[in-house]
């Protein structure tokens, strides 16, 4: 089964990408790696904003977590040309505005990380950072950068 017959079976639909905000490339492809730069959580056409352990809660988080590994996957979809390139997604680094005491920030990454195994299975599971910061671009509650080894055919 293609990746794109695994995200419609999953009911997945991915976002439009949404243009760099700064002086960067939304992905970079180098031999047989793509390397995804950090993603903001984009619901309904907005940046989930806020901090953990203040105003926003971990549900949220994590679904806005989700929503940044949804951008991952249509920025390197647009990239690449198609997710069935995907031959391992290596390393999440996953950033969490957070007050000193929230110390969750594990558990809301795993919005992405999961969303990961759910579309590729084994080729799914990575390695991973999840660190807490004062603030992220625009106020947004998470970030999350990705690592791809891909397949050329």
């Amino acid at each position: 089964m293609s990746i794109e017959q695994r995200l419609e079976e999953l009911g997945i639909v991915l976002p439009e990408t949404s243009p760099p905000l700064a002086s960067y490339v939304p992905v970079m492809v180098q031999g047989d790696m793509a390397f995804v730069s950090g993603q903001l959580p984009f619901i309904d056409g907005e940046v989930v904003t806020g901090t953990l352990g203040k105003d926003v809660d971990l549900e949220d988080a994590v679904a806005a977590a989700r929503a940044c590994g949804l951008m991952i996957l249509a920025q390197l979809r647009t990239a690449i040309g198609s997710l069935d390139q995907v031959a391992q997604i290596v390393k999440l680094g996953g950033f969490v505005a957070s007050t000193p005491d929230f110390t969750d920030q594990h558990k809301v990454v795993n919005g992405a990380s999961d969303l990961m195994f759910e579309v590729f299975g084994e080729k799914g599971r990575h390695a991973r950072a999840a660190v807490g910061v004062p603030a992220l671009p625009v106020g947004a509650a998470v970030e999350v950068d990705a690592v791809i080894a891909l397949s050329r055919s």
